[in-house]
């Protein structure tokens, strides 16, 4: 189930275990919020899917990323933007459906995006979000702004024909794209070994002409330095595919308590848990004392305790908004059913 080929070694440029450890910690942190506010019954829905046990995924390519690079996400992109620098507030406000949130409560989980950050859309359709980057990376490509589009995906979307689609137009015009596969082994309930029978993605990509690379994604500095590279080549013309191994901890939504799972693949899964690891490493190498990363561990739980009062406190968005931003800027806003029916009652009470 998991990638057995070795890791790349971690390079001089990504030794910055700390801030990956960071980045990790506070998405750890950050979705164990996300579940809390559910259970709160304060979220917008029922639909969440957290992405606790993928971090290295999220905060390795991030790292790799420049400011002006752009991206687009699946159901599970928490972490992904919030590793690309998301205020955790407004993403929190966003998933209780508040009007203080990224989207004014109109996107909730599933569909956080802010283009100020290069978010270019979360996308709930498996797959659908990985045709925008190659728009993105041809407009990157025509008007030479050297930036680099990222497509997340999960495992799931390896069964998609639009992802071949992508592939192929990405590696023919050898645009500044990177395909980015978060396999943590499961679409939904089938195992990704019962979905498909060579789990090799990166040799996928390569027949289309494309760079490919697998690495383990227990190893955050491995999925930095890999990502890296990989991104490095498609700004400069070079499309490439990576694929990062992890293990999805709990079940699909949040809901989902994953009876399709014996107890003791999900144990052995979470034993594999690359915060723990990343921690482990940055006390073995003497990078920084026990004390240092409690203290660090306290400061985001308290950073990300806000985030739930901060949702709570903000206010629902208003009725009046349910047509902003659906129209050009200028046009006149329908009159909703509501208010028509109160205008046309009180003229014949009249």
């Amino acid at each position: 189930m998991t990638d057995t080929r070795p890791s790349a070694s971690p390079s001089a440029s990504n030794a910055d275990l700390l801030g990956l450890y960071r980045t990790m910690r506070r998405i750890r942190t950050f979705e164990e919020r996300v579940g809390e506010l559910f259970v709160r019954g304060l979220s917008a829905g029922s639909m969440l899917h957290l992405s606790i046990g993928e971090e290295s995924a999220a905060a390795g390519v991030a790292s790799a990323m420049r400011p002006e690079d752009t991206f687009t996400t699946h159901h599970r992109g928490h972490g992904i933007f919030l590793a690309r620098g998301a205020d955790p507030s407004r993403m929190m406000a966003e998933i209780a459906g508040k009007e203080t949130g990224y989207c004014a409560g109109k996107g909730g989980s599933m569909h956080i995006a802010d283009m100020a950050l290069g978010h270019l859309g979360a996308n709930a359709i498996v797959g659908g979000g990985i045709p925008a980057v190659v728009g993105a990376g041809l407009s990157a490509k025509r008007l030479k702004t050297g930036s680099v589009s990222l497509a997340f995906f999960g495992d799931g979307a390896m069964g998609q024909g639009i992802l071949y689609e992508s592939m192929n137009m990405a590696a023919l015009w050898e645009l500044p794209v990177l395909f980015v596969c978060i396999n943590n082994q499961y679409g939904m309930g089938t195992r990704v070994d019962q979905a498909t029978r060579n789990e090799a993605f990166d040799e996928r990509a390569r027949a289309f002409g494309l760079q490919g690379a697998m690495v383990d994604g227990n190893d955050v500095e491995a999925v930095a330095a890999t990502a890296k590279d990989l991104v490095d080549a498609a700004r400069a013309g070079k499309p490439g595919f990576l694929a990062i191994s992890c293990y999805r901890f709990f079940g699909h939504a949040r809901m989902d308590k994953s009876p399709y799972r014996a107890e003791e693949e999900e144990l052995a899964g979470r034993q594999r848990d690359p915060v723990k690891i990343a921690r482990a490493a940055l006390l073995e190498r003497g990078l920084a004392p026990g004390s240092a990363l409690d203290a660090l561990d306290t400061e985001i739980a308290a950073e990300m305790d806000a985030t739930i009062d901060f949702a709570a406190a903000s206010p629902a968005p208003p009725l009046a908004s349910m047509f902003r931003d659906v129209f050009a800027v200028g046009e006149p806003e329908p009159e909703p059913v509501r208010t028509r029916l109160d205008r046309v009652l009180s003229k014949e009470i009249r």
